[in-house]
């Protein structure tokens, strides 16, 4: 089946499109700007950084902007879609939801509009059991957005291993920190992964943090040989 793979950038969307590579074609990615940070849908830090990793993947991607108001952003995702299905003629979209049942039932309800499969490669998967198939699949991830104490503004840029696994663990033991940062407590950017014929390195960047808030900004990358 021909898809197009709803992407952020992050481990998320990227290990659901690596699933679904092995049982589909990924025609095309799908990305929305939203112009507002705390949207409900969409993944926003250095959400740019997607055309690249498009251009590491060899795979074209559609570019969509939502103003991000709730429910109505959902209006401006079936636009970019529809747009994608009639560009790549996909017969499916691929998400990467882990738990959200509120991103997977509004695009469930997209897909049936458009007549469209909607694939959930990550649905309900096992959160520790994710991280670890993350590294053994060589995932080169890297926290890019915290939003949660006690994380620091070290949490930021640090790598996704086997060290911050047992970090996590500790985290996830005293102050219940999710494993996947479902509630927001983390967002990552992937550098490689098995789909990328190149890998990303980060050239500049600054920190922004304050109260347990914080993003690392990229301000600039290159693509280099794997």
């Amino acid at each position: 089946m021909k898809v197009g793979v709803l992407f952020s950038g992050g481990k998320d969307s990227c290990y659901a499109a690596f699933e679904a590579s092995k049982n589909h074609e990924i025609s095309c990615l799908i990305s929305v700007f939203s112009k507002n940070s705390e949207s409900y849908m969409f993944h926003t830090a250095n959400i740019e950084l997607t055309k690249k990793q498009s251009e590491a993947m060899e795979i074209p991607i559609i570019i969509g902007e939502t103003k991000g108001e709730k429910e109505k952003e959902l209006e401006d995702l079936e636009k970019i879609i529809k747009k994608a299905q009639e560009k790549y003629n996909i017969e499916g979209i691929v998400t990467g939801a882990v738990n959200s049942n509120y991103q997977k039932s509004r695009i469930e309800k997209i897909c049936r509009k458009l007549d469209l499969s909607c694939i959930n490669p990550l649905w309900n998967i096992n959160h520790l059991e994710y991280l670890k198939k993350l590294i053994e699949n060589n995932f080169e991830i890297i926290v890019i957005g915290i939003a949660a104490y006690p994380l620091k503004e070290d949490f930021l840029g640090l790598e996704i291993n086997q060290k911050f696994l047992e970090r996590l663990k500790e985290l996830n033991k005293e102050y219940e920190i999710s494993f996947v940062g479902e509630g927001g407590e983390f967002e990552t950017l992937v550098l490689d992964c098995p789909l990328f014929k190149k890998k990303i390195k980060i050239i500049d960047f600054e920190k922004e943090y304050s109260d347990y808030v914080g993003v690392l900004k990229i301000k600039k990358i290159k693509l280099i040989e794997k």
